[in-house]
């Protein structure tokens, strides 16, 4: 009988083991299903031209602004669709910043070129000249813009479409965006409304930080909004997306991820960008150099521990900091000469715990304010950062030091509310 029930105990243990490790295993699952979001078929405008087979183009010289993103769900580039359709002639190229095959890092001087294919000449939109000149579309009939933006206000390549659409309506040119989803949702709006005395090239309009609008939906505000007051009308048309809805984040798509632009490598990456980005107009260390660019930041003189536990106890939403030490060095084609190259840097690495919740420019805003005021002797902020937040006002307040960051979110709303009630009027999608 002992022998008995120590056997019993045995299988006793053994059977509860097995179902410790089935909950767990179930709950795992469970977890993993919860935090994967789901996945939508999602056409873009260049699938859905290629379903009609460029009939609308047939005999026509186009020419095309798109770089290395203006491809197909199966990797295809627009320019090869289009050579190939045999409908068309693709006579002119266009490259905005980083060029037309996304090669170069940021602020690098760009030359044109002939395109080995196609023989159409390349020309770069970005230094010297910033949009198409009358000798460039002198054999252009349809202009045509393709390139994946991040829903940023001071990402370049919205400047580099609406330069080009005002060249096209000045020429009589039709204007033809080819539309794909902002992946950081169409549904958001953070941030300042650009104070149009700091307009620049990575300010163009208007606008908050995050719009929250497609880049066709843009245009369309560009073309009502802008353009119209100057006596302007381009003849714009919009190649719609098929299944997108604003409330998607990019990886609830199908789509394949292609890197916008050198250090725009991840989604985690364009979450945090509209507030992250703001870092460069400071001596902070915005992580250009290193592999996660954005998602991590520091100086040498920051102490990585402390400056993280700092950071913690702010609790912002949607938002943790994890201590890292880190060296920028300078990578061909991605990080030219970044800051603090070859010196080791403390700082933090964000880690993203509720995207839907998170605000990343009020985040941003906090964080340097801390920062000046854990490293008064150190912290620095650059000219830049009033071209990047669209005022003067958060440069002010960080230097004057009287006033909280609060004060300044605290009036985006209304500016906000304005924003949102007259981009609605240009929505393609609910």
């Amino acid at each position: 009988m002992l022998l008995i029930a120590s056997e019993i105990t045995i299988i006793m243990k053994h059977y509860l083991i097995f179902l410790c490790l089935f909950w767990g295993f179930i709950l795992t699952q469970n977890s993993a299903c919860q935090s994967r979001p789901p996945v939508n078929v999602v056409k873009t405008g260049l699938d859905i031209l290629l379903e009609q087979n460029f009939e609308q183009f047939t005999g026509k010289r186009v020419g095309i602004i798109c770089n290395h993103t203006a491809c197909d769900k199966t990797g295809r580039h627009i320019v090869d669709l289009f050579h190939d359709s045999g409908k068309c002639q693709v006579t002119a190229i266009f490259g905005p910043e980083h060029g037309f095959r996304g090669l170069h890092a940021d602020g690098r001087t760009i030359l044109d070129e002939t395109d080995p294919k196609t023989g159409a000449m390349i020309y770069s939109l970005y230094g010297k000249t910033k949009q198409p000149t009358t000798e460039m579309l002198e054999n252009v009939d349809v202009l045509i813009y393709d390139i994946q933006d991040v829903g940023a206000r001071f990402y370049t390549y919205i400047t580099t479409m609406s330069l080009a659409m005002e060249s096209a309506a000045k020429h009589g040119i039709p204007f033809f965006v080819i539309d794909r989803p902002n992946p950081i949702r169409g549904d958001l709006t953070e941030g300042p409304v650009l104070d149009m005395n700091f307009q620049s090239f990575v300010g163009p309009h208007p606008i908050p930080i995050r719009y929250g609008l497609t880049i066709g939906e843009l245009a369309g505000w560009i073309n009502g909004e802008v353009l119209s007051k100057d006596g302007i009308a381009a003849d714009l048309t919009v190649i719609k997306i098929e299944g997108w809805k604003r409330s998607f984040w990019y990886d609830q798509t199908d789509l394949p991820w292609i890197s916008p632009s050198p250090n725009m490598t991840t989604l985690e990456t364009a979450i945090v960008y509209p507030g992250f980005c703001l870092l460069e107009g400071t001596n902070l260390s915005e992580g250009r150099g290193t592999d996660a660019p954005f998602l991590k930041f520091g100086a040498p003189w920051i102490d990585s521990r402390q400056y993280a536990n700092a950071l913690n106890a702010l609790r912002l939403t949607g938002i943790r900091f994890k201590p890292i030490n880190f060296t920028p060095v300078s990578i061909p084609n991605v990080a030219y000469k970044p800051k603090y190259e070859n010196q080791l840097c403390g700082g933090v690495e964000i880690q993203i715990t509720n995207r839907d919740e998170l605000k990343s420019i009020v985040a941003m805003l906090i964080i340097l304010e801390k920062t000046r005021d854990m490293y008064p002797e150190k912290f620095t902020i650059r000219s830049s950062l009033n071209r990047l937040y669209g005022s003067d006002k958060l440069g002010t307040t960080l230097s004057a030091g009287t006033t909280s960051v609060n004060t300044l979110t605290d009036n985006w709303q209304k500016d906000l509310d304005n924003f949102s009630n007259v981009s609605g009027k240009y929505y393609l999608y609910q």
